[in-house]
Order: C-alpha cells, then sequence, then structure tokens
C-alpha cells in the first residue's frame, strides 16, 4: 500500500513538474510579446529558432532586436531570478530551521547595495559589468563577516540570524552614509532605483552567469536533499542521522550565498520571492526537499516572469522597479505565513 501511494506521488509530482516547464516556457514566449511593440507568439518561436540556426525569421532588424536583445534576456532573466531566490528560501529555511528566513536573512542584498552604492557614487569604474562586479563583491564581504561573527559566537540557528542582522544593519549604515555624503540627487535616484529591485537593460552577459550559478547550486542542493529533510528536525537529529552537520551546512550557505550574491549583483534586491514562495511550493509537493527544490525554482520562475511583465507595463512608458511589485504582494502574502506559523506552534 505504501509502495503504491509512493509511486503514485511520484507520478503525480513528475506530472507537476512537465505541467510546471511548459507553462514557463509559455509565460516567457507569451509575456515577450506584452508591450508597445505589435509581437506575436509565433515572432518570438521564430527568432528563438533563427538563433539555434533552424531557419530565418522574416522579421525586420528591429523587430528581431527587441525580441532577442531586449525581452528575451530580461524575461530569462527574471524566471532565472525567480527560480534562484525561491531555491536559496528553501535551503535558509532548513538550515535555519526558521519558516520566516529568505536569501537576505545574512545579510546578503545589504553588502551588494553598499557595493553597489561605492560603484556609483564614488566613481569607482563605469558601466552595468562594474555596478554588477562592486555588488558581488560587497555581497562575499558580508556574508565572510557573518561567518566570522559565526565562528565567534557559535554558529547555532539563532546565532547566524543574528549575525546577519549585525552585518545587514552595518552594510546599511555604509550605504546610507555614502550615499548623504557623495551623491548627488541623480545618483540617488538611479541607486535608489536599482535597490529597489530592476531587470530593466538587462542583456544577455548578465542572463548567463546567473543560470550558470543557478544550474550548479540547484545540483548541490539536491545531492544534498536528504540532509535537508534531516537538518528540519534539528541539528542533533541530522547528526545522528549521519549528517556531517559542520560541512554540510557550510557548503551549502556558501553555495547559497553565492547564488544569492550573483541574482543581486544582476537585479538588485528583489524582496519576498525567497520568503513566501517556498511555503507556496510545500503546499502543493510537501515538505521533501526532493521534490520541494525543483517546484520551487518552477514556482519562482513562472511568478517573477508575469510580476516583471506587470511591473514594465502597468504604468507604461514609467516602469515600476520588479521589487516594489513582489513587497506588494509579498507582505500579504508573509502576513499569512506568520499566521500559519502561529497556529502551527499553538498546535
Amino acid at each position: 500500500m505504501s509502495v503504491s501511494r509512493t509511486r503514485s506521488g511520484g507520478v503525480g509530482t513528475t506530472l507537476l513538474w512537465v505541467c510546471g516547464l511548459v507553462l514557463l516556457t509559455l509565460s516567457v514566449a507569451f509575456t515577450i510579446t506584452i508591450g508597445p511593440a505589435e509581437i506575436a507568439v509565433g515572432n518570438v518561436w521564430a527568432v528563438v529558432g533563427e538563433h539555434l540556426g533552424l531557419g530565418d525569421s522574416g522579421l525586420s532588424l528591429i523587430r528581431e532586436g527587441i525580441i532577442w536583445n531586449l525581452r528575451l534576456p530580461r524575461t530569462v532573466l527574471a524566471a532565472v531570478c525567480g527560480a534562484g531566490l525561491g531555491l536559496c528560501g528553501v535551503v535558509m529555511q532548513a538550515l535555519l530551521r526558521n519558516p520566516l528566513a529568505d536569501p537576505y536573512v545574512l545579510g546578503i542584498s545589504s553588502g551588494a547595495s553598499t557595493g553597489a552604492v561605492a560603484v556609483v557614487v564614488l566613481g569607482v569604474g563605469s558601466g552595468v559589468a562594474t555596478l554588477s562586479l562592486g555588488a558581488f563583491l560587497g555581497s562575499l564581504c558580508s556574508f565572510v563577516l557573518v561567518l566570522v561573527f559565526g565562528h565567534l559566537v557559535g554558529s547555532t540557528p539563532d546565532r547566524m540570524i543574528l549575525a546577519g542582522v549585525a552585518a545587514m544593519q552595518l552594510f546599511s549604515a555604509l550605504t546610507s552614509f555614502i550615499v548623504m555624503s557623495a551623491a548627488d540627487a541623480e545618483q540617488t535616484r538611479s541607486v535608489l532605483f536599482w535597490l529597489l529591485g530592476s531587470l530593466g537593460g538587462t542583456g544577455w552577459e548578465e542572463v548567463w552567469p546567473c543560470l550558470g550559478v543557478l544550474l550548479v547550486v540547484l545540483a548541490v542542493c539536491l545531492l544534498k536533499a536528504p540532509a535537508l529533510d534531516a537538518f528540519t528536525f534539528g541539528h542533533d537529529a541530522a547528526a545522528a542521522l549521519g549528517v556531517s552537520v559542520t560541512r554540510t551546512r557550510t557548503s551549502l550557505l556558501i553555495a547559497t550565498a553565492l547564488l544569492t550574491a550573483t541574482l543581486v549583483s544582476a537585479a538588485g534586491a528583489i524582496g519576498f520571492v525567497g520568503l513566501v514562495l517556498p511555503h507556496a511550493a510545500r503546499m502543493l509537493v510537501g515538505p521533501g526537499h526532493r521534490r520541494l527544490l525543483p517546484t520551487t525554482v518552477l514556482v519562482g520562475a513562472i511568478f517573477l516572469v508575469w510580476i516583471d511583465t506587470v511591473a514594465r507595463t502597468m504604468l507604461d512608458p514609467q516602469e515600476i522597479p520588479v521589487g516594489v511589485m513582489t513587497s506588494l504582494i509579498g507582505v500579504p502574502a508573509f502576513a499569512v505565513v506568520l499566521y500559519r506559523s502561529r497556529k502551527t506552534r499553538r498546535s
């Protein structure tokens, strides 16, 4: 009987993943057509086929450029960011045994903000690549600081969270100090827009590194899925089940920090995706991480593709930072998560 249930559950999950992949593909193709330029879904397939060497799209250079150079990389990056932030949220909630943990709980977004602001305001280099590099280095500095704090005070989940809060406050203060002391009004506006999360101006040069890191980290997390299941019962229980607690936790923290830093350096801090979507995925497939991780990746990708489309078209020609849209949706969802966690503790 249990074997039959397991098989039926596995078939159901596989069908869910197939439907998710189809929905994600259709969402990417359809959302690219939304905007001032008249583009059909068939045009999207034709342009993709042309770049894959499957024939000529027959479109003008302008329309082809709109699809391939403007909308497609932005939409793909939105999917990658949604998938990556959801993945990191699942891992952080398991490692820290906290349903309210998210990818930024270790202060990574604050460190990225400081690095990006230093590049923009202090004039350390120029261009999108330099800004992304500054944000990436700032993220790593924040993460290293959290690891040092955690080593000094003991790397229990609660103390790691406290270390993350301390790092977040420190780098937020540094960001504010740099902006107030060295920025003019135009620089402040551009920095604020980036800090709120934006996918505008995305090119393929931002997409490929993010996609590559996502695939590597996803593979690592899937290999560690049994350990993540054990961590949900506590570190002592994980150790009793044969998990190397310190090594596993450190490797997963480094992997998720690297992915979060890469995503933040490309798109800024997009909030609430890594906090809320893991809970939505658990409602679909349960708490087992072998099924939960891929499901969250798909849910996050589909979610952010549509949210970014709304953000860039709602007030056209003005664009809303995608982080604002995720916060508007995420805050009510966060309240639901708080309420559910409160009921769970009482029961």
